[in-house]
């Protein structure tokens, strides 16, 4: 994942900007007494991204992945949508407690620009219903280019999205963030359609660590950048969702992703770490017995 990649990350200032109080405000007021459930994965499951994650003979990655992970933030599905059988198989290499989640394929989102999608929209939908319980939740991610001029197109599509079908939506064009009427529109279209904001936290892009949440759920995309700086950052992360918990957090779902994704796992096994400690969480720590999981990856 190359999206917000600098040459020199330890320049960057990476500090976690403050918890907005509608955030707040809005864990309280949909505050329930159950567990906070939480997710955490990477981008892929492929052998040659994650190359020396799997150990030597493994016959099946996703089943094996699915047992050192609890998610997969499903980025095959951005460039072609899955056929039934395909989302059956893959749901069937995992155990119970495992989920996927999708993202909503570039021809409707980059290509189709959400227009004329309905047809597109339901062929992804009466698929990936098929992961049955192993349903997260689906993400829409659009273009850069993607602008608040077309917020009327973003409002349609979100109305009309398939109900009771869970949803976050990513938006990247700087425009959303730094015209604070037109951020005020956004979080209130999301909270109205019940559809989760996703934060992503990359190196050069920082506007779009807003932490403004519009569900109980947070959906959180952490880029690394190969860095030591990394671990930092992740340490960061344990402390907000710590007080997000406290405020009422209902799920979590954190995806690792690193612009050389190799070290995806290992990344991802020391914030799990941090994060069972933290919040007692009991989370399995992949590849924990392995010669791999041992050392730094700096």
């Amino acid at each position: 994942m190359k999206f917000g990649q600098v040459e020199n990350p330890g320049e960057i200032d990476f500090t976690l900007p403050p918890t907005p109080s509608e955030t707040i405000d809005l864990l309280k007021r949909n505050k329930k007494k159950s567990e906070l459930e939480v997710y955490v994965g990477c981008a892929k499951w492929n052998k040659a991204d994650l190359k020396g994650f799997y150990p030597r003979g493994t016959k099946d990655e996703l089943s094996y992945y699915a047992q050192q992970f609890n998610s997969i933030e499903l980025n095959a599905t951005f460039y072609n949508s899955p056929s039934k059988e395909q989302v059956k198989t893959w749901r069937e290499k995992t155990s119970e407690g495992f989920k996927f989640f999708p993202k909503i394929p570039q021809s409707i989102s980059h290509y189709g620009r959400l227009l004329n999608t309905d047809e597109k929209v339901k062929a992804f939908v009466d698929a990936t219903v098929n992961f049955e319980d192993r349903l997260g939740m689906a993400f829409l991610q659009m273009h850069d280019n993607y602008k608040p001029k077309d917020f009327e197109r973003l409002k349609d599509f979100l109305k009309n999205f398939p109900k009771g079908y869970p949803l976050a939506l990513e938006v990247r064009n700087t425009s959303w963030f730094t015209e604070k009427k037109v951020f005020d529109d956004l979080v209130d279209l999301l909270e109205k359609t019940d559809t989760s904001n996703v934060i992503v936290d990359t190196a050069g892009r920082r506007d779009l660590l807003h932490m403004r949440l519009t569900t109980s759920d947070a959906f959180v995309r952490y880029v690394g950048a190969n860095h030591p700086t990394d671990y930092d950052r992740l340490s960061e992360w344990v402390e907000r969702i710590k007080e997000w918990k406290k405020a009422g957090l209902r799920r979590l779902f954190f995806f690792v992703h690193q612009n050389v994704e190799v070290a995806s796992p290992l990344l991802a096994a020391h914030f799990i770490k941090e994060l069972n400690k933290a919040i007692g969480t009991n989370l399995t720590i992949p590849n924990k017995d392995s010669d791999t999981s041992q050392g730094k990856l700096f």
